[in-house]
């Protein structure tokens, strides 16, 4: 038989949370290795099914989840994840444009393109440890490849491997590298960032 219940809590890093199912009192425990599409983690808020067993020491656990909406959301092509990638995308385009038509240096192009690169890479091996409960990238890590450059790197990431996109905590860290990053390239405008930058060059 099969339930339908929301994740009311996940510890990402760990792998596991638990699950409250319609009509009954009591949580079901649910690692990562229970769930069915392993291309999207799980998130807290997430409608699942699954069906319930129930442990030798009196605890209920989930076994073969599944997302409710999964079918839906990998047909949307609106969803966030696309807008990430879009958004990315665009300010990649307008960075090479402002490098190559010598607004900005073009080593400030390059930096943002390396870094990128290896967020990507980054998010990826990321991903991957997690699914395998290998050892993980800090977080720490993370955010500061965002700092540096890597933030069009990670938002890719983010939109394409479904990964660290909606864990709130490290969303709003994410968001406050990007912010800083943005307005350190803004800086590079003025005349005394441009003439500071150029003075390595």
């Amino acid at each position: 038989m099969r339930y339908q219940g929301k994740i009311t809590s996940w510890k990402d890093d760990k792998g596991f949370g638990f699950i409250a199912t319609n009509g009954r009192s009591e949580k079901a425990f649910v690692h990562i290795k229970a769930f069915t599409n392993h291309a999207r983690r799980p998130a807290e808020g997430d409608l699942v099914t699954y069906e319930l067993t129930l442990e030798e020491k009196g605890r209920y656990r989930a076994d073969k989840v599944k997302f409710v909406e999964e079918g839906v959301i990998a047909k949307v092509p609106g969803g966030s994840g696309s807008l990430k990638t879009v958004f990315a995308i665009l300010f990649c385009c307008v960075l090479a444009l402002l490098g190559f038509t010598g607004r900005i240096p073009l080593a400030v192009t390059g930096l943002y393109a390396v870094a990128s690169t290896i967020a990507f890479i980054a998010y990826a091996i990321d991903k991957a440890a997690s699914q395998s409960r290998q050892w993980r990238t800090r977080e720490s890590t993370l955010h500061v490849l965002a700092l540096i450059g890597g933030w069009p790197g990670a938002l890719l990431a983010q939109g394409i491997l479904r990964h660290k996109s909606k864990k709130q905590k490290f969303q709003l860290v994410f968001w406050i590298t990007v912010l800083l990053n943005f307005c350190a390239l803004v800086w590079l405008f003025a005349q005394n960032g441009f003439a500071f930058i150029q003075s390595f060059a």
